[in-house]
């Protein structure tokens, strides 16, 4: 059993007790931690807690994470949109409302199960069971280009073009409002929200350098047709910068209106256009393209 421990500080305070850890550990879902919950696997100054407890500053939290058996991620014969394959990556085109990767309690219908089918077995390890051959994610609204490693080898370059920020990647979105300019570079550290750990925020403690490029391509009845190129890749990074500039995402509830302006939108309009790499086996420069999906160029049409 893994047990760990937080101090909460004044910033933190009034956050539901679930929704701070989840936002803590990544690598578990809320829905787990409140199973974890209820079963008294949470102390807050020695004393069990329910998960509306809200946490205040000052408090000690120990949380007994139980050992679990190693999960058993199961292959699924889910389809995929190919853009690029060879013996060491895989270039998939993810689909919306799609997440990544598993994660604890939530083990079926995402990326994994079906590059696992789709690859036969023949994934990196690096990240473990729970992420074979993922070597970066987009978030389950976003739609685009995502690299697979099927070696740890190709997993290893990968993730050191990743770290040196030479790897190419340029995502399209509408954005609410106008530009003043055709082109834009936005900077600013970015790092864990410190009251809502869900999400992220602009020059907090912690924050990690991030720069995103912005071009201006159309402008449309009342929104911004765009094109962003990230420099680094930190979580949410597009989605934080735009919202930062009064220029949030059409669809984005989290960092823009809590409500869709367009009736039935689901998730925020960012696709993740274009992803150029060097091959770990034979150097070259690989670029794959992405097509706009179907809604987004609907979106585009009623737009103009």
């Amino acid at each position: 059993m893994d047990l760990v421990t937080f101090q909460i500080e004044s910033e933190q305070e009034g956050v539901r007790i679930d929704s701070f850890l989840a936002g803590e550990l990544e690598n578990l879902s809320r829905s787990y931690i409140q199973k974890i919950l209820k079963g008294g696997g949470v102390r807050v100054n020695e004393k069990p807690v329910k998960s509306n407890y809200r946490i205040q500053e000052g408090d000690q939290i120990c949380l007994e994470i139980p050992e679990e058996q190693e999960p058993d991620i199961q292959p699924e014969n889910i389809p995929l949109s190919i853009l690029y394959e060879d013996e060491d990556v895989l270039v998939v085109d993810k689909p919306k409302n799609m997440v990544v990767h598993p994660a604890a309690g939530h083990y079926e219908h995402t990326l994994v199960n079906a590059i696992m089918y789709h690859c036969a077995g023949n994934l990196s390890g690096i990240n473990g069971v729970l992420r074979p051959g993922i070597v970066h994610r987009i978030d389950k609204d976003t739609t685009g280009a995502l690299v697979i490693c099927k070696n740890d080898k190709a997993h290893q370059c990968l993730a050191e073009q990743l770290a040196e920020h030479s790897i190419t990647r340029k995502y399209r979105a509408i954005v609410q409002g106008y530009f003043n300019e055709e082109t834009l570079t936005i900077e600013g550290d970015i790092g864990r929200h410190p009251t809502d750990r869900k999400k992220m925020a602009m020059n907090v403690r912690n924050g990690k350098p991030a720069v995103t490029h912005v071009k201006v391509l159309e402008r449309l009845k009342g929104y911004s047709y765009i094109e962003c190129q990230l420099e680094t890749g930190r979580t949410h990074q597009i989605r934080v910068h735009l919202s930062s500039i009064g220029h949030p995402l059409l669809g984005d509830t989290v960092y823009g209106p809590s409500k869709p302006a367009i009736a039935g939108l689901q998730g925020q309009t960012l696709h993740a256009m274009v992803l150029g790499f060097i091959h770990p086996s034979t150097g070259k420069m690989i670029e794959c393209c992405a097509p706009l999906p179907e809604y987004f160029e609907k979106l585009l049409r009623r737009l103009r």
